[in-house]
């Protein structure tokens, strides 16, 4: 295996073990990483269909409409007619739902800030500040 192999597969495990780090500093019996993840592009990018939530996640859009459901059911999203085809139902977050996000966020944020100043020197921090832009760029294009 290639030297650019090995660093590639690295990467992967290392960002994969850092997405789990987060997912578990973030309060017990918290949503789902589904449910957040579905929020996540409500948030982001406003009302969706089922349909629409399913591409995006690369999900079936049963298993979809199961999370938009649960999400539904607890008050964290709201349904519409689709202006276009009333025959569609368009998802939006609700204030509740976008609160606990920004709060999600903010302890995930704060738990990755101490990790980076209890186990990282500041040379070192100076170093994951310079790739940073190298790996928005890889989450950019990868294709």
């Amino acid at each position: 295996m290639s030297e650019l192999n090995e660093s590639a597969t690295l990467l992967r495990m290392l960002v994969g073990k850092l997405g789990r780090r987060l997912r578990e500093s973030a309060p017990p019996g918290d949503l789902t990483w589904s449910q957040v993840s579905v929020l996540g592009y409500l948030i982001r990018d406003g009302a969706m269909t089922v349909t629409d939530l399913a591409a995006a996640e690369g999900v079936r859009t049963q298993s979809m409409g199961a999370t938009v459901a649960s999400l539904l059911s607890a008050g964290m999203v709201q349904g519409e007619a689709d202006p276009c085809d009333g025959r569609k139902t368009r998802y939006t977050a609700t204030s509740a739902a976008r609160a606990r996000v920004t709060a999600n966020r903010a302890l995930r944020d704060d738990w990755l800030v101490r990790a980076i100043n209890t186990q990282l020197s500041a040379e070192e921090q100076q170093q994951l500040l310079r790739v940073l832009p190298l790996l928005q760029r890889l989450a950019d294009n990868a294709s």
